[in-house]
């Protein structure tokens, strides 16, 4: 692996083979979240999800400072995307001209950035406490919409943590999340849980994706890759939403409770040059 130095902040870590040119980056300078680069994400598959919100991050440091706490009788945390996915806004009522005819799909957004192959970069540190998790990932805008991932793209989990020091294997996700949904996951590992920050990368071409840990290959998929620009995404989720009965964890009310944070260093995109 090799080095990209940007000047008064973290070194990127690349991998060997190729030359790279930095495309798109966010080192949370200032102390405001860039807009004009990220949106909050409030809505999954057509619904407001009750445990996202817009309050969640804080620019400190030069650091995306993600926490967990209780607002509004709720255990919310904060997710950050630069696109949107086709269906995640709630469906209003609408008329196919005189005709009643509902149109399923919510109102669309312009995406802020998407990006194809590459090599994309996340220095972050992870939560400490149980009751959440944190995400660095990829999602096509109109993931599901055919059963082609080279026309409508995937869900590419460069990182996910679930438990403290756990990094979940790496999944790509295609077919959307029904019926037609398929699953391919490499690799994953346990670090441990203190305040040292890790660096996961994913190196996606045309024929596979490479992920990486702190420099180090942790599996390759060379099956269902897209060929569609995707958004990036940042996240953080409570416990517990997913369930039937919509309801944060004991551990996740413990953690909103204990001031824990994840912390974002940077996000980079850096294109392959010949």
């Amino acid at each position: 692996m090799k080095h990209y130095e940007v000047k008064d902040h973290a070194s990127s870590i690349l991998p060997d083979g190729y030359n790279f040119e930095l495309v798109w980056a966010d080192e949370f300078d200032g102390d405001t979240l860039d807009t004009t680069k990220w949106d909050y994400r409030l809505c999954m598959m057509g619904k407001r999800h009750q445990a996202w919100t817009d309050k969640g991050v804080k620019v400190e440091n030069s650091c995306a400072v993600f926490s967990i706490f209780e607002e509004n009788g709720e255990i919310v945390s904060s997710q950050l995307q630069t696109g949107y996915n086709f269906m995640d806004e709630p469906v209003k009522q609408t008329k196919f001209g005189n005709s009643f005819l509902q149109w399923p799909i919510g109102k669309l957004k312009e995406n802020k950035y998407t990006h194809k192959y590459g090599y994309y970069e996340c220095r972050c540190r992870l939560q400490k406490q149980k009751g959440w998790w944190s995400a660095f990932w990829l999602q096509s805008p109109n993931i599901g919409s055919t059963l082609d991932p080279k026309m409508s793209g995937s869900e590419v989990d460069i990182m996910e943590s679930f438990f403290p020091g756990d990094v979940h294997p790496h999944n790509v996700f295609t077919g959307g999340y029904g019926q037609d949904m398929q699953r391919i996951k490499v690799g994953g590992m346990e670090v441990e849980v203190n305040d040292e920050f890790h660096t996961f990368g994913l190196l996606w071409t045309e024929n596979e994706y490479i992920f990486y840990v702190d420099g180090v290959e942790d599996g390759r998929v060379d099956k269902n890759v897209s060929a569609v620009p995707q958004f990036i995404l940042i996240s953080t989720e409570t416990q517990g939403y997913r369930k039937e009965n919509h309801r944060p964890t004991e551990e996740a009310i413990q953690a909103s409770k204990s001031g824990d944070t994840f912390v974002v260093d940077y996000v980079r995109v850096f294109d392959i040059v010949k």
